[in-house]
Order: C-alpha cells, then sequence, then structure tokens
C-alpha cells in the first residue's frame, strides 16, 4: 500500500498596498519581524515571484501539522502590509501517474 504524504503544498498571495511605497513596505516589514519569522522553521520555500502589478506569489512545502503556524506568522507581519489570501493544496503527480498507468491498462 502506497503511504500518504504527510506534507502539502501552500500557495499564498501576498497583494500589493499601493498605498505604500517600497521604503514603507520595506519598514513595516522589517518591525513585524518578517524576514525572520516568515516562513517558520520547518517550512520550506518551494518558489517565491513577485508578479509586477499584484504583489508576491508564494509557494510553501511544509507539514500540516505547520498551517497554524504559518497562518499565525502571516497575520503576525504580512498583514498591515499585503492583503493575503492564501490555498492549500497537494502534489498531483502520483496520482497522475496511477491514472495514466489504469487508462492505458484499459481502466478508466
Amino acid at each position: 500500500m502506497e503511504q500518504i504524504s504527510e506534507t502539502m503544498l501552500l500557495t499564498v498571495f501576498l497583494r500589493h498596498d499601493q498605498s505604500n511605497n517600497l521604503d514603507a513596505v520595506q519598514t513595516k516589514l522589517k518591525d513585524a519581524g518578517w524576514w525572520d519569522r516568515f516562513p517558520p522553521d520547518g517550512v520550506e520555500i518551494v518558489s517565491w515571484t513577485v508578479a509586477m502589478g499584484f504583489g508576491q506569489i508564494v509557494t510553501l512545502r511544509l507539514p500540516a501539522s505547520k498551517l497554524a503556524e504559518v497562518n499565525v506568522e502571516l497575520e503576525r507581519s504580512a498583514w498591515g502590509v499585503f492583503r493575503t489570501e492564501c490555498y492549500p493544496a497537494y502534489d498531483f503527480v502520483p496520482a497522475r501517474e496511477r491514472i495514466k498507468e489504469r487508462v492505458r491498462g484499459g481502466g478508466k
């Protein structure tokens, strides 16, 4: 039987607050401890992209047990600088491969 992964993916949208300029944003992030606190220990950054005119898109890999800790750090250090949206996800590649093999074998 296949072992289910204990990790999940979390995509976080950090939408720019255009009422703040870059200097104000950097000051707020520094004062909140953003660079040391986010992401919390035990959480891996998979990607971190800046989308001009939108903000930043961060994908994290984390144990499901760390989800609440990530949420708290966003509330502590990102709020007031960014509007946040979070989308939990999982790695579909293993399931896709099983489905592909099953279809090749005549199944659905």
